[in-house]
């Protein structure tokens, strides 16, 4: 209990690196960019990223449009940046919570744990996960399907997303090093993990009540722990 305070306390303070070619002006620079990206997470949620606009919110702010194109070219790379901030915030939950664990599985257990039902540890200074998760779980697939994709990849701007994936598959190999597909399994819980939480919010029909609880961590226990050791 007291470990997972201490880590709760540094986790609160931390602030997510963000690759620097996805905005003009780091937004954690001034009391303005700041209250851009918590603002613009809530309006994002309001709005949906199709209807979100720099004007709308600098309405929100109460600062002028000029001030947020300070920050970023246009609201794609605002969302690619709290999409990068999300799964880099992710990462560090998972490097934290499994600090003192040895034994493979339970480090899995802890990664299906962080990746379905979000962050461990929920307090941050900067950008509220939970919030953030809410609104990723409508907009992900928009920071990543674009025509941009390839260009923005070569930048490294899904940097976060590859190394949370990366961190997990290598746990993977550690339980059975023979597996062949670790990165494809766990790019898929990444992907599903939102997708099914979606489905349940607007498309019912395509999944079976897993949009929480035990339920939807059993489905994807069994999925990750059933394909590995398949192969075992």
């Amino acid at each position: 209990m007291f470990f997972d305070l201490i880590m709760e306390r540094i986790l609160q303070k931390l602030r997510v690196e963000v690759n620097g070619d996805i905005f003009l002006k780091d937004p954690f620079s001034s009391d303005l960019g700041k209250e851009i990206i918590q603002k613009s997470v809530a309006l994002l949620i309001e709005l949906g990223f199709e209807s979100f606009t720099f004007k709308k919110l600098a309405q929100a702010v109460g600062c002028t449009e000029s001030a947020i194109y300070r920050y970023f070219d246009n609201k794609h790379k605002l969302l690619l940046y709290l999409h990068a901030w999300y799964w880099g915030f992710l990462e560090q939950n998972l490097v934290f919570a499994t600090a003192n664990l040895d034994d493979p599985k339970k480090k899995l257990a802890i990664a299906i744990e962080v990746l379905v039902n979000g962050p461990i540890f929920t307090k941050n200074d900067f950008i509220d996960p939970r919030a953030l998760r809410q609104l990723l779980t409508d907009e992900a697939a928009k920071a990543l399907m674009t025509k941009e994709v390839d260009e923005e990849d070569q930048k490294g701007f899904f940097d976060q997303y590859y190394k949370l994936g990366a961190r997990i598959a290598e746990i993977i190999k550690e339980i059975n090093p023979d597996y062949q597909y670790p990165k494809t399994l766990v790019s898929t819980v990444m992907e599903s993990s939102l997708t099914q939480s979606y489905y349940a919010k607007h498309l019912p029909g395509l999944t079976d009540g897993i949009a929480g609880g035990d339920a939807r961590m059993d489905f994807f226990h069994n999925l990750v722990f059933k394909s590995i050791s398949h192969e075992c």
